[in-house]
């Protein structure tokens, strides 16, 4: 199948970053190791639609290891790095993304990958099962099932699954231990901040910083925030969620509060509206907003560009909103997914143990395929720990274990 990327000549650049992340990617080494040997996915097509840049390529080279023909998308239009596109072309793996495309040009490249008639997926936020629901229903003819590993894509599959319209098995990836508890709160708490310091080379501390949204996303985010030197503030829906947060030490206020003292807003809800024209119309000038949700639709931009009277790009991933008071409203990446959008995504050392997830789940897919039904399946709580564990020995770290006496005290039944 023909590729769809931007440069061939691209390809050295992209080969050093796989190469450097590879290095500190200790549990995907291990699995690739023993796919070398085994071959699991020998003779299957595998169709992934991922944010692509270093980590995601090594990923897609460790299952192309494992035997399977990989044909790759991006998930989100501004993520794509293009020497690495190039770097996996010349691997012998199939691409169809650029940086930078259109809407059309976006959705045509998921079709195009989905044309393979992928055996197995992998999803990040839901495009490829969608469109396996819809247009490219044909395309679905020889799918086992896939893994999804995004909030927002969680929440489309189990919107889908209740209203009787899932078509295929799906693995919750995202609400895996080894994934939400350090993906989603260390990765991106850290990803977050480098990219909105990358895009704007401004300090944090000191600042005002407007946390929307307390899940594990939003508890990294607000920790580094606040570790940074900033005055972190949290606005919620949910009342337990801004419990924990008055208890972690940050003031918990509604937005239309926020809007007045903020002076850097990031979404990271998964929801559409957090940041409307009632909140612009509050916010001091030179605010900078940025979101880490999967879609931009946190931050309103029509209502942006509906209150203002002169918009411009003033720098890379950094354009202005000048309203007719004088004031200039900084949105980040195109209210798309700072982290990925201006920076490199999440640490190496994090995105291991989540594509590691990834790939076991595709295993526990292909290794159940005749028992599994179409619904959204937890990962076994067995592979969180066998992850859990290389991690350990690969960091160095020893922990005890039940002696004989305590596994039966524990597990006593009178």
């Amino acid at each position: 199948m023909e590729n769809d990327i931007k440069d061939p000549a691209l390809a050295k650049s992209g080969r050093d970053k796989i190469d450097w992340v590879r290095a500190y990617m200790p549990i995907l080494n291990t699995i690739r190791a023993d796919y070398l040997k085994r071959k699991p996915f020998a003779g299957l097509k595998i169709a992934m639609s991922i944010h692509l840049e270093a980590k995601t390529a090594y990923l897609a080279t460790v299952l192309r290891d494992g035997g399977a023909e990989v044909h790759i998308t991006g998930s989100n239009p501004l993520t794509t790095q293009d020497d690495v596109a190039a770097a996996l072309v010349a691997d012998g793996i199939t691409v169809h993304a650029r940086y930078g495309v259109n809407n059309a040009d976006y959705e045509s490249h998921l079709r195009k990958t989905l044309s393979c008639c992928p055996d197995l997926l992998i999803d990040d936020g839901g495009d490829l099962i969608s469109l396996l629901h819809g247009e490219c229903a044909a395309f679905g003819k020889n799918l086992i099932g896939g893994c999804e590993e995004t909030t927002t894509g969680i929440v489309r599959l189990r919107a889908r699954e209740a209203a009787g319209k899932l078509r295929y098995p799906m693995m919750d990836v995202n609400d895996a231990d080894c994934k939400h508890l350090f993906d989603n709160r260390y990765g991106t708490g850290q990803s977050t901040l480098d990219g909105i310091m990358n895009a704007t080379n401004l300090i944090i501390a000191g600042k005002t910083f407007v946390v929307a949204g307390y899940g594990w996303c939003g508890k990294g985010l607000a920790m580094r925030a606040k570790g940074m030197g900033a005055v972190v503030v949290v606005t919620e829906i949910d009342p337990i969620k801004a419990i924990e947060a008055v208890m972690d030490g940050f003031t918990v206020l509604p937005m239309r509060e926020a809007a007045k003292i903020g002076d850097i807003f990031v979404t990271i809800t998964g929801c559409k509206d957090v940041i409307t024209g009632e909140h612009f119309r509050l916010m001091k000038d030179g605010v900078l907003l940025a979101n880490s949700g999967h879609f931009d639709v946190e931050i309103n931009k029509q209502d942006l560009s509906a209150i203002a009277v002169e918009e411009w790009n003033r720098k890379p991933n950094i354009r202005g909103y000048r309203t007719a008071d004088g004031r200039v409203l900084n949105l980040l990446s195109e209210g798309r997914l700072v982290n990925l959008a201006a920076g490199n995504g999440h640490p190496a050392e994090i995105m291991d143990m989540s594509f590691a997830i990834q790939a076991k789940g595709l295993e526990y897919l292909l290794n159940h395929r005749q028992a599994l039904t179409p619904h959204l399946y937890n990962v076994p709580a067995e592979t969180d720990r066998e992850i859990a564990q290389i991690k350990l020995s690969s960091l160095g770290v020893s922990i005890d274990t039940l002696t004989p006496a305590q596994d039966a005290y524990l597990h006593h039944v009178e």
